[in-house]
């Protein structure tokens, strides 16, 4: 089973970004919990970071994985087009979120991107990424 993990726009800057919402640990640190975590998992797992809306519609798109990890990021409550194609795709698809975004700010409490998901997982900061990862395998 290969599974696409994707970081939505702002999170290469994690550990720097508002530790007190978003915590310490960098994106790099995050990636390597994924990858320790997806090693016992699954057969492959790819990690793709874009501040940019096309550029993540166009690797969803091109993906051959199974399932689909996203944390849309600020995407989560604006992109129709990120929504419109993670419905196109054919895998399972998670979405989480490192804070818990019904416990934020009013604009944040609504995600357009999650009609277009299986389930979510947000508020348990980078263990989101693993409960996501254990969930698609069970």
């Amino acid at each position: 089973m290969k599974i696409l993990i994707i970081h939505g726009p702002n999170l290469n800057i994690l550990g720097n970004r508002e530790p007190e919402i978003y915590g310490t640990r960098t994106l790099d640190e995050i990636n390597e919990r994924i990858r320790e975590k997806a090693a016992q998992l699954v057969s492959e797992v790819e990690i793709f970071q874009s501040n940019h809306e096309g550029e993540i519609i166009d690797r969803i798109s091109e993906s051959d994985a199974a399932a689909i990890i996203i944390n849309p990021a600020g995407l989560t409550h604006t992109s129709v087009s990120l929504l419109d194609s993670l419905r196109a795709f054919r895998g399972k698809v998670v979405e989480v979120h490192l804070s818990n975004i019904m416990g934020r700010e009013e604009f944040r409490q609504h995600s357009l991107t999650a009609a277009g998901a299986d389930g979510i997982i947000a508020g348990f900061g980078y263990k989101s990424y693993i409960l996501a990862l254990e969930a698609l395998v069970k």
